[in-house]
């Protein structure tokens, strides 16, 4: 690692990182495997794209959200094993939906400092362990003096940051339908994918009331999950590939829990850490910058809330993109090719798997039928979480 010195002080300079392959399990409802399992699989997809074995692993980094998903108090430790974090230098992070880009966000770190020069970042989510509804474990993230009593979940709240979406923007359902529609034909083309199907604007427009505006065909499904990434120091990139990509930029932030303070039309969570990560990458103009995009989309309006705040689109203008075609895989910004969670399932943090390593996927060129058609350089990932509140971005490209 190059020393530098600094008025006679001495400093290690930060490295470059690169990611050099990348694991998922199938994502859907799967009660026969534990999720000690489910890491394993993910490692294993993940070393053997890398060529590493896990001898060769020097710390490992686990993203997963709440306990109460799992039904295991100390997850984090409970997770150890499968993940191959046994007797290394191990350590959990949780930012509740934000895991699945800060968990590669911590990969990052460990490998920037010089702690590690190989990282095993995993993350995973059983949310089938929850009884008698994933959404149950929520309970108890509400004030308990101000919000708790009026027993509100999360479905209620996405509802009401949907409507003032619509109204400060004048949207109509049906462009939003249109995410829906995209994302889950996308997922046909992933091997990994819950819900892929062929729908219209009319299926989900008609599909069950949860809580209105929000239908059942505009919120992605619970699942269970795992995902890693293999995250190395240059000089070990270099042995491993000729093609690695590499980490541009990092970037987070989180607002206030007390959510009824801000004005729900706009991300500014998301905003203020995609500044953080683009000027990390030096990106100025990122709708001209970015090539291929994974914003977080548990329901279809907050793909285009997300763009909207990662500065894709400008304000109330993500619909107008979606609708003439401009997100399509196909497209000039090609915007969740995955399938996203809507199409691909949300297995909460295990979603870095959607997100982050299908953006490494998609520049690596190793994406097969989801492949953009286009020539990518770099591209964009972000996740979001808890109380409408934690924005988290990870910029990756092909070229150092």
């Amino acid at each position: 690692m190059i020393v530098e010195k600094v008025k006679g002080l001495k400093y290690h300079k930060k490295q470059d990182v690169a990611i050099v392959g990348a694991g998922m399990t199938i994502f859907r409802r799967r009660l026969n495997e534990t999720g000690k399992e489910l890491s394993y699989y993910a490692v294993k997809q993940a070393l053997e794209e890398a060529g590493l074995d896990i001898s060769d692993i020097d710390m490992v980094v686990m993203g997963s959200a709440p306990d109460a998903f799992d039904g295991v108090h100390m997850k984090g430790e409970y997770l150890l094993d499968g993940a191959g974090g046994s007797n290394k230098p191990y350590m959990r992070v949780f930012v509740g939906g934000g895991t699945g880009v800060f968990a590669p966000i911590a990969g990052y770190w460990h490998v920037a400092s010089g702690l590690a020069d190989v990282c095993l970042v995993v993350t995973e989510e059983k949310m089938s362990s929850s009884h008698p509804h994933p959404q149950s474990a929520f309970k108890y993230i509400w004030d308990p003096i101000l919000d708790r009593p009026l027993k509100p979940n999360l479905i209620w709240i996405f509802a009401l940051e949907m409507r003032r979406y619509m109204h400060v923007h004048n949207i109509k359902h049906e462009d939003i339908a249109l995410v829906s529609v995209k994302n889950k034909a996308n997922a046909l083309d992933h091997p990994a994918a819950q819900l892929a199907a062929k729908i219209t604007v009319e299926d989900v427009l008609n599909s069950e009331p949860m809580a209105l505006p929000v239908r059942r065909l505009d919120v992605s499904p619970p699942s269970d999950g795992a995902s890693a990434l293999i995250m190395v120091a240059p000089h070990i990139a270099r042995q491993l590939t000729d093609e690695p990509v590499w980490v541009a930029g990092v970037g987070w932030s989180l607002d206030t829990t007390w959510w009824t303070n801000r004005d729900l039309y706009f991300p500014r969570y998301v905003a203020e850490a995609a500044k953080m990560a683009y000027k990390m990458a030096h990106i100025t103009d990122p709708r001209k910058e970015i090539d291929v995009a994974e914003p977080y989309d548990p329901f279809d309006y907050k793909e285009l809330h997300h763009m909207e705040g990662l500065g894709l689109a400008k304000k109330g203008e993500a619909p107008i993109l979606t609708r003439e075609g401009v997100t399509a895989r196909d497209g000039d910004l090609p915007v969740c090719p995955s399938g996203g969670l809507l199409g691909v399932g949300n297995p909460i943090a295990a979603t870095m798997g959607v997100k982050v390593a299908e953006i490494y996927w998609q520049l690596a060129y190793r994406a097969g039928k989801r492949q953009v058609p286009k020539e990518v350089t770099t591209g964009v990932a972000q996740a979001w979480g808890d109380l409408m509140q934690v924005g988290t971005v990870m910029v990756l490209s092909n070229k150092r």
